[in-house]
Formats: structure tokens, sequence, C-alpha cells
């Protein structure tokens, strides 16, 4: 099979590689196409560290069922199934001990990071059938791709508790901050501001029902209380550094949470007084529990009317090297861009 392999930071390259086998309770997806994710470019820059040269990265998958293992049951999935699958895999022998918190398994392996993965920037990948999901077949196929970071959105505005009334602070109009919102739309809040510098990201998510605010044109707090009349309930911090983090937490009204979802910064300084005396909280969240999962596997196929938006553009797998070159870049796209296995660029 074809794969897309990172040779060396900064460099990706089109090769052949070994198609995995379904061993007993896996099974095996021809991928349709792949969503480029935040942290696999900063694994490509290798500014993160979390990826190796020579690994298959890719973990924003749809694809079609080809084949079962010997332990997976007929009435569970078959050839031609469309299907997602939920990278977060903890051991079988643990799934009972952390069923409802399974992102924080120690032991739990996460495709597309475990480096001796060959995971979803490839034709075929293997995956245990407790983690695949399927879809359906009426659905765009290339919403599929999009399940993933939606996962990552539900799971951060639980985290803080969104709902129907709750008045929003998203800081960062990127892929992560555009799945938030939608995640919030998920849970019945329609009160969103996004903080977002790159205009046709601003675009972006006001079509996607925010309202979107430049935070160089004024401190966001004091745009966010104009809009709002008062302060935000709750922030979730799609970037993820000191700037935004300080931003959040001034935005939020006393009492108030901010959850940090985007990793820009390993280490930043924190207003302590603030978080103190205005009892506000700051959590963090991370990936997703399977039922945040499914949840946004559910809401991706009943065919929202905005989900296309995310998918700025669909490039064969031949481009892919070119498509995370121009992202490490800052080209300027606005929102995702999928890797199509089966060379389709439909609807681009």
């Amino acid at each position: 099979m074809k794969a897309l392999v990172l040779e060396d930071f900064g460099r990706m390259t089109v090769r052949r590689h070994r198609k995995p086998q379904p061993h007993g309770d896996e099974v095996l997806v021809k991928i349709v196409a792949t969503g480029i994710c935040g942290s696999d470019i900063h694994g490509y820059t290798g500014e993160n560290g979390r990826r190796i040269p020579g690994q298959i990265m890719g973990h924003e998958s749809v694809g079609i069922v080809a084949e079962c293992g010997a332990d997976v049951s007929t009435t569970d999935f078959a050839p031609g199934d469309v299907v997602t699958f939920n990278p977060v895999v903890v051991p079988a022998d643990q799934v009972a001990r952390y069923a409802g918190h399974e992102q924080r398994c120690p032991n739990k392996q996460v495709i597309g990071v475990a480096p001796d993965v060959v995971s979803a920037f490839a034709e075929f990948i293997a995956v245990p059938a407790r983690n695949v999901v399927r879809l359906r077949d009426d659905m765009p196929v290339e919403h599929g791709a999009l399940i993933e970071p939606i996962a990552v959105a539900v799971h951060a505005v639980r985290r803080v508790a969104v709902y129907s009334a709750s008045a929003v602070l998203v800081l960062g109009g990127g892929p992560i901050g555009q799945s938030v919102i939608l995640a919030c739309r998920m849970q019945g809040a329609r009160d969103i501001v996004v903080s977002e510098i790159d205009p046709a990201r601003r675009a972006l998510c006001e079509r996607l029902g925010a309202r979107p605010i430049d935070p160089a044109a004024a401190p966001v707090p004091d745009q966010v209380r104009q809009i709002f009349g008062n302060f935000a309930s709750v922030a979730l911090d799609a970037v993820g550094i000191e700037q935004t983090v300080a931003a959040a937490l001034e935005s939020v009204q006393f009492g108030g949470s901010v959850c940090l979802v985007g990793m820009g910064a390993p280490k930043f300084a924190l207003d302590a007084f603030r978080i103190s005396t205005e009892e506000k909280s700051l959590v963090g969240s991370f990936t997703y529990t399977a039922r945040d999962f499914r949840d946004a596997a559910d809401w991706v196929s009943s065919g929202p009317a905005e989900i296309g938006e995310l998918i700025s553009r669909q490039v064969p797998l031949e481009d892919g090297p070119q498509a995370f070159a121009d992202l490490a870049r800052g080209d300027g796209t606005a929102g995702k861009v999928l890797v199509r296995m089966d060379n389709s660029t439909a609807g681009n």
C-alpha cells in the first residue's frame, strides 16, 4: 500500500509500505480521507516532540471496512461499511476499569501519536473493533474525517458545562476553535463569541454561528463585555499560549470556568491571584471519552448543514507532502485540509 511518511522533520514523502493484516478482534479499514491536524503539523516541524522521523501519522479519518479479524462478529461490521475510528485505544483488559474516562488510562495508545503504529495517512489501517464506529452510508463520506476534531470539542465543552444559556468565548478560530463553536451549538448554546486574528477564519466562524472579534482591534475582555453586556460565562482556549489564557481568565465572570484545549505552549505564567480571589477555574481537556466520540459521530452523521464549512480543501495522497509544507508555513488556509487516500478531490 501507499503511505505518507514523515521521513524527517520538515519532509514528508509518499512511499510503499506493508499492508497491515487484521488480527483477532481487529477491523481492517480502507482509508478514504484523513484530516491534517494541528498536532500533525507540529509533529512535522518537530515542535512538539510527539512525533519521530519514519512515522506514519494520521488520526482524523473515515474509511470503508475491507476485512474483519476472526473474532469480529459479522453482525457488528461487514466489508463495505462506512466507518471511522476512535484513536484512543485502551488495552482490552482495562476497558471496564476506565469506562467513561478512557482518555485517562495511563496505558492507552493513541493512533497517530504512537510511533510504532501504522496510522491513517496510509491506504489501510488495522484498528480494534471496539474503537470502530459505523456511520450512515448516505452522508458525504469525507465528513466522517471531521468526527475526531468534533469529539475533542465535545469533550472540552462538557468539561466546563456549556449549556443553552451560556455566554461563551472561544479563543482561536482555527479548526479546533471551529469545532468548539459547533460543539457549543450541539449543547444548545447560541451566544458565542470567537476571538481570531485571521480575517478568513473570522468569516468562517461567523458562518458557523459565532460572532467574531479581532483581538488586535481592542482588548478581548473589553470587546466581550461590549457584546455580552457582561462577562462570559465560560471560555474555551483553542490556542493555549500565555496571552490567550490571560484573556480568557479576564473575560469570564467571577466563579467562571476556562477550558484549556489548545496546546500552543508547554509552559507559561498565570495570574494566580485572579484565579484565587475571583474563584475562577482553569481546567484541561485532552482527547475525549468513548461516549464523547460516539456522540460526535452521531451528530456528524445526522448531516448538520454547517459541517461542510470546516473543510477548506481536499488533496490526493500524492499532494500530501506539499499540503503539509503549505500548512507549516502558514498558507492562510482557514479550515481543515483532508488527504484523500482514494485520490478523489470531490467537491474541490
